[in-house]
């Protein structure tokens, strides 16, 4: 199946899509910081560059795109064009994210990855409610890593 729009419509289109600063990752970094959590963004000395870091809590949280990680939930399908393309690409983002989820708990971390569609799309949940739980996570120490997608 060919592309409905032109090569440079489409580039252009992609050039659109923000890696931080992300709807999802605002939201949660807006309620956390409500709360009192104080955070540092996007640490170029972690593995995976984590979008929020806690280090009073030993803590990050990935603020992670359904599509782009390749999460099995309604807001991910593969794409049905350029699709050796998009297969590389999403796998490799996917085994990316474990690899760097697993170098921060070798390095005593405490991991949290927080689903685009837990924030948005028809199985969403309450965003206070997302914001809770990330909280209540942070001040749980003994709970090591946490996941959080929409209700299915």
């Amino acid at each position: 199946m060919s592309d409905i729009v032109s090569p440079e419509e489409r580039s252009r289109m992609m050039a659109g899509i923000r890696s931080k600063d992300t709807k999802p990752e605002m939201i949660l970094r807006k309620g956390l910081h409500s709360l009192g959590f104080r955070y540092r963004l996007h640490d170029k000395k972690l593995p995976g560059k984590p979008d929020m870091v806690f280090p009073r809590y030993n803590a990050v949280i990935f603020a992670n795109g359904c599509f782009w990680h390749g999460h099995s939930c309604h807001l991910f399908k593969w794409p049905s064009s350029n699709t050796e393309f998009w297969r590389t690409k999403i796998t490799r983002n996917m085994g990316s994210d474990k690899e760097n989820i697993a170098r921060l708990q070798e390095m005593g971390w405490r991991t949290a990855v927080i689903w685009e569609c837990s924030l948005k799309g028809k199985y969403r949940i309450n965003t206070e409610e997302v914001v809770e739980l990330c909280a209540q996570w942070l001040q749980t120490i003994d709970m090591t890593s946490l996941e959080i997608g929409g209700q299915c």
